[in-house]
């Protein structure tokens, strides 16, 4: 029984298919009226990141090392109770996955070049220090 009928999609080329999709439903708490104790309205949504053949070994490779401290087992599982309809709480945990895959396999950021301060800004921090200097100097009691 899947959510949103269909493959679940991450980024670019980056495509989940539904059968590497686990849900499991069970009873939310927080408001719901009469039938707060009779709808299984949470949904948990676990992938098998280990296991799976929808990202390439070097994106698998980033993403199980920035995803370690969540993963149990190679699985990612995420879930949604906030709203009171089981399918609002399917598209949740489904969105929440995709921004945690997302993130996880994104190219990790350019390297800063390194960069000179300008002959401006280093006479600016210097006449600041002098000006600062000077303040303190006309604060001090005279010692003649």
């Amino acid at each position: 029984m899947g959510a949103m009928p269909g493959p679940l999609r991450v980024r670019g080329s980056v495509v989940i298919p539904e059968a590497e999709l686990r849900w499991r439903f069970s009873r939310s708490s927080g408001p719901g009226g009469q039938s707060v104790n009779t709808t299984d309205s949470r949904a948990e949504l676990s992938y098998d990141l280990a296991a799976s053949a929808a990202l390439s070994p070097g994106l698998k490779e980033r993403a199980l090392r920035r995803l370690a401290d969540r993963l149990a087992d190679g699985v990612l599982t995420v879930s949604a109770s906030e709203h009171r309809s089981q399918l609002r709480n399917r598209e949740a945990a489904e969105a929440r996955l995709v921004q945690i895959l997302d993130e996880a396999i994104a190219p990790p950021p350019r390297a800063r070049r390194p960069t000179k301060p300008s002959r401006g800004s280093i006479e600016r921090r210097l006449a600041a220090k002098r000006r600062r200097g000077e303040t303190k100097r006309r604060r001090r009691a005279d010692d003649d």
